[in-house]
């Protein structure tokens, strides 16, 4: 199912959201970790520009995202076989100084590292991003290999200290007990970003085991996967499943979007935030724990039966 289709009683969040004309500004923000930056909750997230029919249709959401007052964009060297970048670099020089702008790599050596950053920095236009993130980390194996003689981890530390980026972090989806692993065995980290919604908490949930250690960290936490691509609009609205990822103690999450009109729902729903109640968090938990585990999130490691398992499918995050 791709982000938004909406079925069953998804509309029921929207309908009332959309009485009022979307607005620019009036984003909530909140302060990125130790970084002292100040970020809209919501960011514009690269990862789901191949779904659209051409690279014009992406600028025209970039366009209005900055438009709308979002300062927080999220992208990643393989989005799009590096098209999601070119489409922010045609954009989002214009407006360099007044955005969030971040990237990612899944090479794990430095020399491969250094090269993949050299190359997202000509598709960004630009000299230097803001967070560039050691992404999608899903193996113990690949925590070694990082860490090990000539891993990424020293490109990340040397581009940092070059101005090449402001800050480093790791991104996962896969599995929380590795992305647990990644923060015993480093404690340099200026962010982190992890799949976080009312469904995780049932299944290896990072909400669980990873984001109280965040928070003890004082770093940023990015959140994604906001409605488990879209599949919990089958049991939710999209207000709910928003609003519940923003009540949880993140800074930002990243948005999805491949039309404007899902961009705009996401902003009055992040401009009419109000945090849930536990009470009203739990009936949330509840309600998605009907549909959890692999199937639902099919991004994370299935550790129910190997009968149940499928082939990995990633879109984005």
């Amino acid at each position: 199912m791709k982000r938004r289709v909406f079925v069953g009683g998804a509309f029921a969040g929207i309908a009332a959201a959309r009485a009022a004309k979307v607005k620019t500004g009036d984003i909530p923000m909140r302060t990125f970790g130790k970084t002292g930056v100040r970020l809209t909750v919501i960011g514009q997230a690269g990862g789901r520009f191949p779904l659209l029919a051409d690279k014009e249709d992406g600028r025209a959401i970039v366009r209005r995202a900055v438009e709308l007052g979002i300062n927080y964009f999220d992208c990643a060297a393989g989005y799009w076989d590096g098209k999601s970048e070119e489409v922010y670099g045609d954009v989002l020089p214009a407006v360099r100084k007044s955005i969030f702008l971040t990237t990612k790599s899944t090479k794990r050596t430095r020399q491969e590292a250094e090269a993949e950053l050299h190359a997202s920095l000509r598709r960004l236009k630009t000299d230097y991003v803001d967070l560039w993130q050691i992404h999608a980390v899903g193996e113990k194996e690949e925590v070694a290999r990082i860490f090990g003689p000539g891993g990424a981890i020293e490109a990340f530390e040397a581009a940092k200290k070059a101005g090449k980026c402001r800050f480093i972090g790791f991104t996962g989806h896969k599995d929380p007990y590795v992305h647990l692993e990644m923060l015993q065995a480093y404690d340099k980290y200026d962010s982190i970003l992890m799949p976080l919604h009312a469904a995780d908490p049932s299944y290896l949930s990072f909400e669980k085991l990873v984001l109280p250690k965040a928070v003890e960290r004082g770093i940023g936490i990015q959140g994604i996967k906001n409605f488990a691509n879209a599949k919990l609009l089958q049991t939710m609205s999209a207000k709910d499943c928003l609003t519940y990822v923003l009540s949880l103690p993140i800074h930002c999450t990243a948005i999805g979007c491949t039309t404007i009109g899902q961009l705009e729902d996401d902003v009055r729903i992040a401009q009419q935030f109000r945090p849930l109640s536990e009470t009203q968090m739990a009936s949330l938990r509840d309600r998605a724990a009907k549909i959890k585990g692999p199937f639902l999130e099919d991004w994370k490691r299935n550790i129910e039966s190997a009968a149940l398992s499928r082939p990995y499918e990633y879109v984005g995050g």
